[in-house]
């Protein structure tokens, strides 16, 4: 058992304020194996004070040692990258392998790019008779989620970092191991004390307590659409600024003419990964109507491939294993065709859900609306093209996507009508430089690359 008793603040390691712990449970085996403290108000309020003392002199640090520290903080990523991944497979779940890959090396890549971007970016420019600066937006509070521990605390911090911000985190409880292994990563990049603090909490407690304090000048949320709603209210009260990455409900949109065999089964490997707990997952697959057979068949294949304890880890906690597992009984109840999977749970112990695919599925089904963020594909049938755009854009979300096509101008122009932030054309690569986020109720604002560093800037214009 590891017991963490300290959070970081104002560069030290120092006690929280109460008594209260969080256990960190292995959702593998089920088992406590880790105590962080639980923040109260009172931790949150002396980590403010700390980003908003240290503010003045980070803001007024030159981008270019800004981003030597980035640099250095790099460093340390990459050097600690084993401790990383076989944190976050201890307390998310996730195979190690994949940890190895997606969970401590992404970050590295997202936190050189800001380390770069921060001494080429222009912070002025002229306009007219004016020259327009861009500054840092002030004390950032943020607040992230257990899927990518390490990458969407790299992805707001590093950001903010680069722009002049301080910064105050708030990890998930479920997840808070990690977000201590980066803060130790800071220090020994020699980032100055106070530009970055971390208080581990609950969110109705650290969360909230962090949303409403009036030291802090933007919240970058990433999570459930729910509680972004709360967060953005909390926020408007004080007409304080948001960044909410927050639900999707992406589509798979494959053309007649496209590879189906390589689509569907790429299709399937992103609903799999990190155990279908990721935002921009492609959980609904359409399929033009004389296609669908064969691709059902081929994503029931491919799902087979995918055993719990091996190519899939488990969900974070039991609450979400049995949310997703309930998902799957309502697509059941609601006329949805299982063919792999079902609502069984595998052999074992763990927080584990067998990888489901149904078929049969139809738009207004409860599986093809809500984000139920578990190993599940639905696949629905459409007619023509326009048909395939209106079921694909017909939720609440518009975070991701992709289509293939046999041709890529075909793809492209069929993209161009999806109401959603990224769209992968024919398998695209991951670009850590280019933005991320959603329409509709998958959010408010960009993650990564420059117009990441732009939502931590406010802008002032001088005339002459």
């Amino acid at each position: 058992m590891k017991q963490h008793d300290a959070m970081y603040i104002d560069g030290s390691w120092r006690p929280a304020e109460g008594s209260g712990t969080i256990e960190v449970v292995n959702p593998a085996d089920g088992q406590v194996f880790a105590t962080v403290p639980a923040g109260s108000a009172q931790d949150v309020d002396a980590a403010v004070r700390a980003a908003r003392a240290a503010l003045p002199g980070w803001a007024a640090t030159p981008p270019q040692e800004r981003a030597a520290r980035l640099t250095a903080l790099r460093d340390q990523l990459v050097a600690r990258a084993e401790e990383i991944a076989e944190t976050v497979t201890a307390e998310l779940g996730s195979p190690l392998a994949f940890s190895k890959m997606v969970h401590a090396g992404v970050p590295v890549a997202v936190c050189g790019s800001y380390a770069e971007l921060a001494g080429t970016h222009s912070f002025e420019e002229k306009i007219g008779n004016s020259t327009v600066l861009h500054e840092p937006v002030g004390v950032v509070g943020a607040i992230t989620p257990w899927n990518y521990p390490l990458h969407q605390v790299v992805a707001k911090v590093a950001p903010a970092l680069a722009a002049g911000c301080t910064v105050v985190l708030k990890p998930a409880e479920d997840t808070p191991l990690v977000a201590q292994l980066f803060a130790e990563c800071v220090d020994a990049a020699g980032i100055p004390a106070g530009v970055f603090n971390l208080v581990t909490g609950l969110g109705p407690v650290a969360g909230q307590a962090l949303t409403e304090h009036e030291g802090v000048d933007l919240v970058s949320f990433t999570g459930s659409t729910a509680v972004g709603k709360r967060i953005g209210a909390l926020a408007g009260a004080a007409v304080k600024r948001v960044a909410l990455e927050l639900g999707g409900k992406s589509a798979n949109v494959i053309l007649p003419g496209a590879d189906l065999p390589k689509a569907v089964a790429v299709g399937v490997a992103n609903v799999m990964a990190n155990s279908g707990q990721t935002c921009s997952a492609w959980t609904r697959m359409l399929v033009h109507k004389d296609h669908y057979a064969e691709a059902v068949e081929l994503a029931t294949a491919a799902a087979a491939k995918y055993v719990p304890g091996e190519k899939v880890g488990p969900l974070v906690n039991a609450k979400q294993r049995d949310r997703v597992r309930g998902y799957i009984e309502q697509g059941i109840a609601e006329g949805a065709k299982v063919v792999a999977g079902g609502p069984q749970a595998p052999a074992g112990t763990g927080f584990y859900v067998t990888p489901t695919v149904f078929a049969d599925v139809t738009p207004e089904m409860t599986i093809a609306q809500e984000e139920i963020f578990g190993p599940v594909l639905s696949i629905l049938k459409y007619e023509d093209e326009d048909d395939a755009a209106r079921i694909a854009n017909d939720t609440v979300y518009g975070l991701a996507g992709a289509v293939w096509a046999g041709d890529e101008t075909e793809a492209v122009a069929f993209a161009r009508r999806l109401h959603t932030g990224q769209v992968d054309i024919n398998g695209g690569r991951f670009n850590p430089l280019a933005p991320f986020g959603g329409y509709k109720q998958s959010g408010v604002g960009r993650e990564l690359g420059p117009h990441g560093l732009t939502e931590y800037l406010q802008t002032k214009s001088l005339q002459f």
